[in-house]
């Protein structure tokens, strides 16, 4: 199982980190250690002093597929949910400005957060669907699909040239304006169309 994420699909948040505008996804991949065990705290590691939150619509695959079409890319999923990249913010700044890979600041223990999941058929649309993050009872993101540079099921044709897609495997779809800095003992509540999916304490 492997965790793939999606950089810069948003253009407000593009703006707000000050980065250039991709002409493609920018993809980069979390071990499955970095999964935050249910009902578990986040600790912020002691490696940062800047760790920030970025709430993302995440689809998780359900059958093995390479060089996926996009017309066929919606037989490769049938659940939607939400989490958290965690990022080490000042440890990314560090590392990019050497030019060098960024894992060390997105892919550590508990940096990925996989709320509670949803069945596509709920929805009437999954390039219109909304979700929150709120932290300490403050909406401090707030996003919709239809904002994605990249939609879900260009995501799923782009990534699979890539990487062979397993059952199992989450997409990370990208994070809209709004990330910030968590601090210990916040409370972070995630949802999407207003049901709650996620709850994690900061510590």
């Amino acid at each position: 199982m492997k965790i793939i994420c999606i950089g810069r699909n948003y253009t407000e948040h593009i703006k707000e980190l000050e980065n250039e505008k991709p002409t493609d996804p920018v993809v980069f991949l979390k071990p499955d250690t970095a999964i935050l065990l249910k009902k578990q705290p986040f600790f912020i590691p002691d490696f940062s002093n800047d760790v920030h939150y970025e709430v993302e619509i995440l689809v998780r695959i359900n059958k093995i597929g390479k060089y996926i079409d996009k017309k066929f890319a919606h037989k490769y999923y049938d659940e939607i949910g939400l989490g958290i990249d965690f990022t080490a913010r000042d440890l990314q700044s560090q590392l990019k400005s050497k030019g060098l890979p960024w894992e060390k600041a997105k892919a550590f223990d508990g940096s990925a957060v996989v709320g509670d999941w949803l069945q596509k058929s709920n929805f009437a649309d999954v390039n219109n669907i909304s979700f929150t993050l709120e932290q300490n009872e403050k909406t401090v993101q707030a996003g919709n699909t239809s904002h994605m540079l990249w939609k879900i099921d260009e995501l799923i044709e782009y990534v699979s040239k890539y990487f062979t897609l397993k059952i199992g495997d989450i997409i990370f779809t990208g994070t809209p304006a709004g990330v910030g800095k968590v601090s210990i003992n916040d409370q972070l509540v995630g949802a999407i169309e207003g049901q709650q999916l996620f709850s994690i304490k900061v510590k």
